[in-house]
């Protein structure tokens, strides 16, 4: 199958083939189609599996056709990075169709953003906090709204903004399209899509499963042994780019500078961090300039970095679903990729469900003088098992807003910049 079969606007085909698409993806194939008939979609696909350009394509399809420079389309995301990666790719694919994009997420100020969606915009990618401010101070008009969706829903859930989702949809027209999107479905997502979806079309990509070509290593270890663990397999293991995940902002921070101290081009990735200095380390981690990324969660999904040779899990997620998504961030593209595991009383729970998930894929591996017996772990005591902080929920949203037109004028925090360059 090719891309031709969809008969996409020719502008929108310039953008695919600019892009290098060849054929498309299962996710695509699917559900590109449905959504050019103007159909509701829940799509249920693993992380890398192409489902940003399934929506991106045939919304860019649609908008070519009525009014241009209103807020015709909005895509929630749980993340600036992923509200970013959309942005981009609908740059990327739509550049020579003329729409215009703008991204709205908190943490810097309000006016920018206000400037920009004041711009003639005509797709929205925002996050639930930041893009309520707007509603409320009236700064945005979804009148003419015809599509929403909603990617990495079950990580919408996660992090608390469901109750934002429902905000928002109260401000929206009742006839609209609606996409959701989501690796997972777990009770709270299929109640919204049932409120939601309107005689929806359901499409799933595989098994909410690892992905088969990452191994696992799963290191038996005390929580005061974790960092020399980490050190020790660093020295040890040819590692061209790993992301570590932690449980908290502060030991992401602590853990990358005790890296740097000791040689490593290590950077971090969290919560506290400005948008410029996010974009920094997500940017020389992309172009190698470091090779060991500490993040929390926020970097598990919507992260579009290819070639990270390994997953380390520094702290244990809460959820095997959680660990998906982590471990989804390698052997994507039908690469390999390698995932370690440090693991403490704290997760004996979370093993027996990993274990029945990876099957013949679970493997312990033993460092002598950093490691402990697999049973210290498996069989902690109640007490241990329970001692995991309960993390609560904070809205991630937003930190800068842009607005940028295809092929044309770009407007950011910076101002109106140069005009991009016209492409064949």
């Amino acid at each position: 199958m090719s891309f031709e079969k969809f008969r996409l606007n020719e502008k929108v085909m310039a953008g695919v083939r600019t892009a290098g698409y060849k054929e498309p993806t299962p996710i695509q194939a699917q559900a590109i189609g449905p959504i050019l008939e103007g159909r509701d979609i829940l799509g249920l696909a693993q992380t890398g599996t192409g489902k940003t350009a399934a929506f991106v394509l045939p919304l860019l399809h649609r908008l070519m056709q009525g009014r241009r420079g209103r807020v015709r389309a909005l895509v929630l995301a749980p993340t600036r990075e992923l509200a970013e990666q959309t942005h981009e790719a609908i740059l990327q694919l739509g550049r020579k169709t003329g729409l215009t994009s703008a991204t709205v997420y908190g943490g810097v100020s309000i006016t920018n953003q206000i400037a920009g969606l004041r711009s003639c915009v005509d797709v929205v990618c925002a996050c639930p906090g930041r893009l309520l401010d707007h509603i409320g101070r009236g700064t945005i008009d979804l009148s003419a709204l015809d599509t929403l969706i909603l990617d990495e829903a079950d990580h919408l859930f996660d992090m608390g903004f469901l109750p934002d989702v429902r905000r928002i949809v109260r401000h929206l027209p009742t006839r609209r399209q609606t996409l959701l999107f989501s690796a997972t479905m777990p009770a709270e997502v299929r109640s919204l899509a049932k409120d939601l979806l309107d005689n929806s079309v359901h499409i799933e990509i595989g098994r909410q499963a690892p992905a088969a070509t990452v191994s696992h290593k799963f290191y038996p270890v005390q929580t005061g042994q974790k960092t020399a663990l980490l050190r020790d397999i660093l020295e040890k293991t040819d590692m061209p780019s790993a992301l570590v995940f932690t449980r908290t902002k502060s030991r992401a921070k602590s853990l990358a500078a005790q890296l740097c101290k000791i040689g490593h081009k290590a950077t971090s990735l969290h919560g506290n961090l400005t948008q410029q200095k996010r974009r920094q380390s997500l940017d020389g981690f992309r172009d190698g300039r470091y090779e060991v990324m500490i993040a929390t969660d926020i970097a598990a999904r919507g992260i579009d970095v290819t070639g990270i040779s390994h997953v380390i899990n520094y702290d244990m997620p809460a959820t095997s679903d959680a660990f998906i998504h982590r471990i989804g961030r390698t052997g994507r593209a039908e690469k390999t990729g390698d995932a370690l595991s440090f693991i403490t009383g704290e997760d004996a729970t979370l093993l027996r469900s990993l274990k029945k998930l990876l099957g013949e894929k679970w493997k312990y591996q033993a460092v002598s003088g950093l490691t402990v017996s697999p049973a210290d772990c498996e069989n902690a005591p109640a007490a241990v098992r329970s001692a995991r902080p309960v993390c609560g929920r904070k809205s991630v949203s937003s930190r800068t807003s842009s607005v940028k037109r295809s092929g044309g004028r770009s407007f950011s925090d910076a101002g109106w910049l140069s005009r991009a360059p016209q492409t064949a």
